[in-house]
């Protein structure tokens, strides 16, 4: 496939808001009342101006009006309270994938709802502080009184909140980060989370003749869980692996692109873990030092995978960045679930900072799953029959997974396991053209090879 069609052009404020992604920190967690408001019953319908919408260059169009089953009638039965919980804080922003999500949730308000139902959406914030995290979650389940969990991204909310969920019965669907968040039973992600990404982001540039990779990535907790993985693949392809850890924000970019070039050799490569900002830093340092063709080849984890970051970097990147992509490439894409992105994204998603980027997509393809699990629940709509609901999907086709997506009822999750590979061309993201269509993530993996070990390989749809 591809895609190689500029479908969007960015406008220099959206790439100015991405920019300050993980920049800014939250003073504090977002109050749940606040939060509701984006996906809350009173969400309009959509109007005929707006309802319409497509990228620029793009072949066709696709009305908002098809998120939900009453066109343009808002939905108003009783709120289906469903909550979220974001890291955000200096250096490390996720909250773009919990407010794709609410955008999605009042676009499906606005067209009927989910039987009838409006879903009252309850997003908070946190700054990686272990009390403060549990306590959101019993505050969203006490007191907003929510029936599923379903947004969460977090550094380490899995971790804290792993025991919480199994006690209260609670499936949760999220963007992965930590161990726990694929490990577990009671929480299944769309993404692959950091480890399963950079695992793909390795594989590449081996697969392309890389003789030796530099693996960078933010100091925060998790690193060696994460290193692991690429470590592991390396290490089966006798390919040696050098690891590093830095502290976000970043401070000392050019000396960390100094570094990493001087490690990987002219042969090797250098992979990041970051999120968009921060890798950003390291990229246009090497690019200043004239760094950038002293390496074989440079590659990065899914967050890299945003417009900003591709626009930002200019043409002498093209071909010479790799980015792992756990969800579809959307530029020069029309397909009916690229054209209701960016038709939810323009209409109901004015607090997506970011704008199209991973963290969009992963809170896009939250909402299409949770509504396709919310629409089969009969009866009440209780923790027990959303989680139920839940454990039910199979192999759906989201249209942004290379897989379809499977819940399911195993010990441990990582449904997302087979990427595309992209590359910047002039400020957009596409497909590489060698090696870039879906490929599994290796089995060298020790936690890939046990996951599909019980739950096997879900079939490709991308």
């Amino acid at each position: 496939m591809n895609r190689s069609v500029h479908w969007r052009t960015r406008t220099a404020a959206a790439a100015a808001a991405a920019l300050s992604l993980g920049v800014l920190a939250a003073c504090s967690s977002s109050s749940s009342s606040t939060g509701s408001a984006a996906a809350s019953s009173s969400a309009p319908a959509a109007s005929s101006a707006a309802a319409t919408a497509s990228g620029s260059g793009a072949s066709g169009t696709v009305s908002t009006s098809s998120c939900g089953t009453n066109p343009g009638v808002a939905a108003t039965g009783t709120p289906i309270n469903i909550g979220a919980i974001n890291t955000k804080q200096p250096g490390t922003d996720f909250s773009d994938i919990e407010n794709m999500a609410g955008a999605y949730f009042a676009c499906v308000n606005a067209n009927g709802g989910i039987n009838g139902h409006p879903i009252k959406y309850f997003p908070v914030t946190e700054q990686t502080s272990p009390s403060q995290i549990a306590s959101l979650a019993k505050q969203l389940v006490t007191s907003d009184h929510v029936v599923g969990i379903m947004g969460n991204s977090s550094i380490i909310e899995c971790s804290v909140d792993a025991a919480y969920w199994k006690s209260v019965g609670i499936d949760v669907l999220g963007a992965g980060i930590d161990p726990e968040c694929y490990s577990t039973p009671n929480t299944a992600s769309v993404n692959m989370g950091p480890r399963y990404s950079s695992d793909g982001a390795v594989q590449y540039v081996m697969a392309q003749g890389a003789s030796k990779i530099a693996f960078d990535q933010s100091n925060v907790p998790g690193t060696t869980y994460i290193a692991d993985g690429p470590n592991a693949l390396a290490k089966a392809k006798g390919v040696p692996i050098q690891d590093f850890t830095e502290n976000v924000p970043i401070t000392s970019a050019n000396a960390i692109a100094t570094k990493l070039v001087t490690a990987a050799g002219p042969s090797g490569a250098v992979v990041l873990n970051f999120t968009p900002p921060e890798a950003l830093l390291i990229l246009q340092a090497a690019q200043k030092l004239n760094l950038e063709d002293r390496v074989k080849y440079w590659a990065c984890s899914t967050p890299c995978n945003t417009d900003f970051l591709a626009t930002s970097l200019g043409s002498k990147w093209n071909d010479k960045l790799f980015v792992n992509a756990e969800l579809l490439p959307l530029d020069g894409n029309t397909s009916q679930t690229a054209l209701l992105f960016d038709a939810i994204l323009k209409q109901y998603g004015s607090s997506v900072s970011g704008g199209v980027g991973s963290f969009s997509e992963m809170g896009f393809t939250i909402g299409e799953i949770a509504t396709h699990a919310l629409e089969s629940v009969k009866g009440p709509y209780t923790i027990a029959s959303v989680s139920a609901a839940l454990e039910g999907v199979s192999n759906f086709n989201t249209g942004m997974l290379c897989q379809g997506y499977t819940y399911g009822t195993y010990p441990e999750h990582i449904p997302n396991n087979m990427d595309y590979t992209v590359t910047p061309d002039n400020g957009k993201f596409v497909e590489a053209s060698t090696g870039g269509g879906c490929t599994l993530i290796s089995a060298d993996d020790p936690q890939i090879a046990a996951y599909r070990a019980v739950a096997g390989t879900a079939p490709m749809v991308g």
